[in-house]
């Protein structure tokens, strides 16, 4: 049964299929009423969402970090933050040029080490995501027919293409989100699809960096994660007094998870659940 709320959301302002006022539809049709667009290091889908939301719907705007930490990488949810706030929009400014910069490397490399080239058509075509990625270039050469579909040639070709390219340090996006008076959240922390799961070591090491950065909040109830599981995870987040967050990690069609899915169980969850509602306004 898919819960009424969503905090982890994507549209094709990143590497989900939906546009805005797709999702917008999905989101009326599977009887949500609070929700989240949580594209990859752009807010354009989020804000062009802003405009088109109608009344009876809670939406708050969101993005999703791509992140550095000391030893590990991970990716950091910003909700109802102010983006006109400058730390804010520096910190947006330097993940999406991080982003497009690790994307012409990874060009380079497929062409040096598989011989894919793409012509200035498909390029064009690729940048015109403000969220180029991974995803992106994985179904472009599925389109090309190197692969049968995106997931076979993200694992055969680019995630063999490591770029090297670094990432906004989470130190940075959670004190940005946090200067805009927005929520931080670390999203999916035991890992996240096609991620190795972290140990229980592993996640409190991490954990206990990121709170010392100030982060907010933890995504507890997580599509991919049992029941057991995110109620450890409510454990971890009330013991070091974080708010409690929820979301499916929806991307339409490119990847089979429903939305207002929060956990791999299927059980409801309510709003009172979600304590991050609270500073959220709802």
């Amino acid at each position: 049964m898919a819960s009424t709320i969503d905090l982890h959301i994507h549209t094709n302002a990143s590497d989900g299929t939906d546009s805005p006022e797709q999702l917008l539809w999905n989101i009326q049709k599977a009887g949500i009423t609070t929700f989240a667009v949580t594209d990859h290091d752009t807010i354009k889908g989020a804000l062009r969402m802003k405009r088109i939301i109608p009344p009876g719907i809670k939406f708050i705007k969101g993005i999703e970090f791509t992140c550095r930490t000391n030893n590990s990488k991970c990716h950091i949810l910003g909700l109802n933050y102010d983006e006109h706030n400058p730390d804010f929009l520096d910190a947006l400014r330097m993940g999406d040029h991080l982003r497009h910069e690790k994307f012409y490397v990874r060009l380079k490399l497929l062409h040096e080490k598989f011989g894919i080239d793409f012509t200035d058509s498909e390029v064009d075509s690729l940048l015109k995501s403000p969220g180029v990625g991974k995803l992106h270039l994985g179904n472009m050469i599925a389109m090309k027919g190197y692969a049968d579909n995106a997931k076979e040639a993200m694992e055969k070709y680019v995630d063999e293409c490591k770029s090297g390219v670094d990432k906004i340090s989470a130190e940075t996006a959670i004190k940005a989100i946090n200067s805009s008076g927005g929520v931080s959240v670390w999203a999916h922390p035991l890992g996240g699809e096609r991620e190795k799961e972290l140990t229980e070591s592993e996640f409190m090491t991490m954990l206990r960096e990121l709170t010392s950065y100030g982060l907010r909040g933890l995504e507890c109830w997580y599509s991919k994660y049992p029941v057991t599981k995110c109620k450890k995870l409510v454990q971890a987040a009330d013991r070091y007094g974080l708010l409690v967050s929820g979301g499916s990690d929806y991307h339409g069609g490119n990847k089979m998870i429903p939305l207002g899915r929060l956990n791999s169980d299927g059980e409801n969850i309510g709003v009172e659940s979600l304590t991050v509602l609270r500073k959220l306004g709802g």
